[in-house]
């Protein structure tokens, strides 16, 4: 099983310091019902181990299963590139099962985006290049579902639980 072949880079969405001990790599769907239900686990690991892990974030989504998935990451960048990704994210989870058109306008308004700039960076696809790229990553790292989690650039094959998580994470500070 190939490891994270697309290292961590300054253009991904990460929250945690860069100089962190541990690095937890997501690729995730937006419209992905697993997803939604991991994304607060995620954020409990996050306070839990605090400035020991850096959380990555990147789309993969699957398009076939989840039509609105592209649509929902295409808005993550845009509400990104108004300084808003991780909040966007954190809507589009907790709403995995609305994400059409309007309500992922709803969603910019909520957020106070600016909506000339929001739908004018969807409407010209500015940002499909980069949901397409962090895809392809995914590809060649071995993704083939979501969510799928690389811990310190190995992935991980373990439990999707608090606990099981922690401990892989806490395992690989070890074994450094």
């Amino acid at each position: 099983m190939p490891g994270l072949l697309i290292p961590v880079n300054p253009r991904d969405h990460s929250r945690g310091p860069s100089e962190a001990s541990l690095v937890l790599v997501q690729y995730a769907d937006f419209q992905c019902p697993h997803c939604a239900l991991l994304h607060p686990i995620v954020d409990e690991i996050r306070r839990e181990l605090k400035d020991s892990l850096r959380v990555v974030f990147r789309h993969f989504p699957l398009s076939q299963v989840h039509p609105r998935a592209k649509a929902a990451a295409v808005a993550a960048e845009a509400a990104d590139s108004q300084g808003k990704f991780w909040d966007m994210a954190d809507l589009l989870h907790d709403n995995h099962e609305e994400l059409d058109d309007d309500s992922l306008q709803g969603y910019a308004k909520k957020l106070r985006l600016s909506m000339k700039q929001f739908t004018g960076e969807i409407e010209s696809g500015v940002h499909d290049a980069r949901v397409r790229a962090d895809f392809l990553g995914g590809v060649r790292s071995g993704v083939n579902g979501t969510p799928t989690f690389f811990i310190n650039g190995q992935r991980h094959e373990g439990g999707l639980t608090f606990d099981a998580m922690v401990t892989a994470l806490l395992n690989a500070s070890r074994s450094k």
